[in-house]
Formats: structure tokens, sequence, C-alpha cells
């Protein structure tokens, strides 16, 4: 008896093992490559006027997943849209990554519950730490702890902005290195849900790293509705006291993902103004992804950011010239000052790579869009609103 037993759970063992081997070697790897593909094109070659004016901006992104996925900010990467090097060569100068630590299976844009979750099972297959497996937070602060470091590693290739020090800091460097521009990089979350309903874990991620914090992402939490879910609910109580905390530490709030009830009552509590990190406009592109073009006049009148989505659900359409429509419908709505880039890079969806970032300059200026705009919504939009809306010290 004791020998059979003994061979059972050696055998039970070794299942475990191989399963987990093809969970970590092919698996998780293959869900990268298939979630995050690459718009196809030729290489986009951009004319001289173009090129020059590209290479003259200071370019930001508003929101990129990359930190999900096992791979090095600092290696040379196929997959996926995000590196250091791609965004170098698409003159990306400053990128708000942005953690996600909970996704519903069969994720959709009209109704997802809370029931589900397909990160337990990456987090297994990517070898994150064990204490990630069953803690919201503990995957955003480990996601954090990557970002830190890259950052460290980079030897000077990437630099924190937390601060509006840090900020002058950064744009100093850029400025004084002809060559080699270090990137500037933030941390933001998809869903407030890390909270794990304890608003003084607001505190801890402060503390590692986080400057911006999305309410919710595909499904109700315990803030509120998701433009994704089931009840589409406005902020609760424990939402309102989240979003007055948020504002006490100076961290901005992101209104992607949330319910349109939700976007209405933070509006009508905040004090100071939001940002809906990865979007398109409903006018535009008229799919469940994007909010009503009200909404989006609202967040702007209270000196909002809108940033635009690379991706066909937020756009209708993933090539530059889409991308360029749906800033210029966007401009034409809200005004020049509070259009900004989302790209969603990294987020399970098809888009351009960081490295074309150039061709969406190119598809403005084709369309007319002046120099002065283009400057304003590929980086001097951003670059202002941080440097009035991130904390001033650490």
């Amino acid at each position: 008896m004791a020998r059979v037993l003994k061979i059972t759970v050696t055998v039970a063992l070794l299942v475990l093992l191989v399963g987990y081997v093809g969970l970590r070697l092919i698996a998780a790897p293959m869900a990268d490559r298939t979630m995050n593909k690459q718009v196809a094109h030729r290489p986009y070659s951009l004319n001289a006027d173009a090129a020059v004016l590209h290479q003259s901006l200071l370019v930001m992104d508003w929101h990129a997943d990359t930190l999900l996925w096992e791979r090095d900010l600092l290696a040379h990467n196929d997959q996926g849209h995000v590196d250091l090097r791609r965004l170098q060569a698409g003159n990306v100068g400053l990128q708000m990554f942005t953690t996600v630590t909970k996704t519903p299976r069969g994720q959709n844009l009209n109704a997802n519950d809370a029931s589900s979750d397909n990160i337990t099972l990456l987090a297994i297959g990517q070898g994150w730490p064990i204490r990630t497996w069953g803690s919201l937070l503990e995957r955003a602060l480990y996601q954090a702890e990557k970002l830190d470091s890259a950052i460290e590693r980079s030897r000077g290739g990437m630099m924190w902005v937390r601060t509006q020090a840090e900020l002058q800091q950064y744009l100093e460097a850029r400025a004084t290195q002809s060559s080699g521009a270090p990137l500037g990089a933030l941390l933001g979350t998809e869903g407030a849900h890390p909270l794990e309903g304890d608003i003084a874990n607001i505190d801890r991620m402060y503390d590692a790293g986080f400057r911006m914090v999305g309410l919710v992402h595909f499904f109700d939490n315990q803030l509120g509705g998701s433009l994704h879910g089931t009840g589409k609910g406005g902020l609760t109580d424990f939402g309102k006291q989240v979003v007055e905390r948020l504002e006490e530490r100076e961290i901005i709030i992101d209104l992607a993902h949330s319910s349109e009830q939700v976007a209405w009552d933070t509006l009508k509590i905040a004090t100071r103004p939001v940002v809906v990190s990865h979007t398109g406009f409903r006018g535009h592109c008229n799919t469940p992804r994007n909010f009503p073009d009200n909404l989006m006049q609202a967040i702007a009148s209270k000196g909002g950011l809108i940033a635009v989505g690379f991706w066909d659900k937020a756009a209708c359409g993933d090539t530059p010239d889409d991308i360029a429509a749906s800033i210029a419908y966007g401009i034409d709505l809200v005004g020049a000052d509070h259009v900004v880039l989302g790209s969603d890079w990294d987020g399970t969806v098809k888009a351009i790579t960081a490295a074309d970032t150039g061709a969406i300059t190119q598809a403005l200026m084709k369309r007319g869009v002046s120099e002065d705009v283009i400057r304003m919504v590929m980086g001097q939009n951003s670059i202002q609103f941080l440097s009035d809306w991130l904390p001033k010290v650490q």
C-alpha cells in the first residue's frame, strides 16, 4: 500500500511538473505573441519634413501594459509593441506604464462579471513570486518592482518621473544629451481593485511609484461600475472615499473603462482634472469602448486629457491614418489642449509598435494639422499636465 501511494504521489508530482514547464515555456509566451499583435505593414518611410518635425518633438504616451508580460524592457524584443529600443526609435520620451492585475474570462466590451480571472494562471505561468498568485495588490507591487529594476539596470537610459521635481530633472537630462536621451517612466494601474477594499493601500501603491490610478477595468469593482461590467453603476461610497484620497495624495485619476455614471460622479466631486488614458470618441468611432462626446467635453472642460488609442475598437482602425483621424476628431470636439496619445500598447490589442510613432506625426501633417498643434498633441499637453498635477515632492 505504501509503495502504491509513493508511486501515485510521484506520478502526480511529475504530471504537475510537466504541466508547469509547459505553462512556463509554451503557454505563457504564446499568450504574449498571440494577444499583442503588430499591425502588418511595409516599413513606414517618413518624408524629410515629417522626420525633422518628429525628431524635434518630446512625445508622451499614456498607456502601455508591457509590465504584465515576461519581457525585459531593456532587451531587444521582436514580439509585442514596447521595449526601450523601440521607444527610442519612435522618439517616445515619456511613457506611462500601467499594471494589469485581473481580467475576466471571455473578456468583452459589453458585460463581464468579476467571478473569474485570467491573470492568476498567467502569473503562475510566467514564474511570478508566489505572493502574487492570490493577491491583486502584490501583483501591482511586483510589476512596480519590475519597472524599478529596469530603471536601475538601464544606467541612465530610463528615469523615474514621480514628482514635478523629477520631471524637471528628466527634462534637463534630455535637453543636455545630444544622443541616447533617457526615457522618462511613469507608473499607473488599470483598475483600483489592487486596493483590495483597503484605502490604506493607496499609500502602499504611492510608495511603490504609482502616480495614476484607473478606478475600474473590465468588471464592476468595489469602487463602482465598469463600462464593460454587468451593473454599470456609479461610484460607491468606498469609490468616493478613494477619489478623495487619491486627490489628497496628488495621484492622477484615470477614467478609462469607467462606466459613464462613474465618470460623471467623479467629475462632480473631483477638484483636480482627470485623464482618460486610452480611448476613442464615440462620435467618431461608435463602439462600446468609447465614451459619448458630451462626456468627453465635460472631462475637457475641467482641464482633463483625452488620450487617443491606437487600436481598432478605439479608433475604428489601427493604421497611422486611422489614429490621426481620431486625433483630428478629438481636436475639433474638445480642443487641441486636451488631446494626447494613449496607445494601449501590449494591452492585448493589435497596434503599430512604439518604433512606428513617427508615422502618426506624418499622418497628422497629411491631414493639414499645424506644427504647433502636432507638438501639443504628441507631447506638450502631457508635459504641461504633469508639470501642474504631479506631486511637488516625493
